[in-house]
């Protein structure tokens, strides 16, 4: 367990929530970075985690990166960092579980980037988020400017991340950047609902995440050849066994999944 990032299992609804808790904002400083890798590892290995959802408590989701910690930094630390950066986001990313960003307050920066490396961004109705490092001379360093494009285009991405300037909710559901906007004091619990959901469904949902995620960065022929592939891997699984069943028996939405 970490100083300032925490994972809490609802067990009963076999969600993890991987809790930033260093006040006031949520700073990303290195080591909250490297208790992001290692919670969202142990996230990934433990059975009794079905869907994760990342929060950063009712006011602030993470206010981005600790800029006091720049001072420091020349071009070798700074290669050294983003290495660890991008590192830590990218071990969520590819967590093999359906992930969801609850984003309350700030998600800049860093913060913003950390809420791209999940599958879905649900953010409050208050909520801004951006990519404001050019207002530092500097650059997103943690994926934001391969993440953001992916998720809004690439010519909206540019204006953002050019201008640093900050998106409220509306406007990044309109862009694609946010899946759904709610009333802050719902966020958390529409998020673990969502997640409750995931978290209920087949093994299969591991495999679509792999097959989106890695087929999409993968030439056509490459991409179906991965999707040919997971798609005889899921009947292997004990899932699928009763999906197949379940429908032919009560019809379909109706299976009861053990997520193997």
């Amino acid at each position: 367990m970490g100083e300032f990032v925490h994972l809490e299992v609802d067990a009963e609804r076999r969600v993890g929530t991987i809790r930033l808790d260093r006040p006031k904002m949520n700073a990303l400083s290195r080591q909250v970075w490297d208790e992001i890798e290692q919670t969202a590892v142990e996230a990934g290995d433990r059975d009794d985690v079905g869907a994760v959802v990342v929060w950063g408590g009712e006011k602030v989701f993470a206010a981005g990166a600790d800029i006091k910690e720049f001072p420091e930094w020349g071009y070798r630390e700074a290669r050294e960092i983003g290495t660890a950066l991008q590192r830590s986001l990218d071990t969520l990313a590819r967590l093999p579980k359906v992930t969801i960003a609850a984003v309350n307050g700030y998600a800049l920066g860093g913060g913003c980037e950390l809420a791209m490396a999940c599958d879905f961004r649900f953010v409050a109705e208050d909520a801004r988020l951006g990519q404001p490092e050019i207002l530092l001379g500097i650059i997103p360093g943690a994926g934001g400017t391969q993440r953001l494009p992916r998720l809004v285009g690439l010519s909206k991405a540019k204006e953002l991340v050019f201008s640093g300037r900050q998106v409220r909710a509306q406007e990044a559901l309109e862009i694609g950047l946010a899946d759904r906007v709610v009333a802050p004091g719902d966020l958390y619990g529409e998020a673990v609902g969502a997640a409750a959901r995931y978290a209920a469904g087949p093994f299969a949902l591991r495999l679509a995440k792999r097959a989106l995620e890695e087929g999409t960065e993968l030439p056509l022929d490459q991409a179906l050849r991965l999707e040919r592939d997971l798609f005889a891997e899921c009947f292997a699984t004990e899932d699928a066994a009763t999906g197949i069943d379940s429908f032919l028996t009560e019809g379909p939405g109706k299976a009861d999944f053990s997520g193997r």
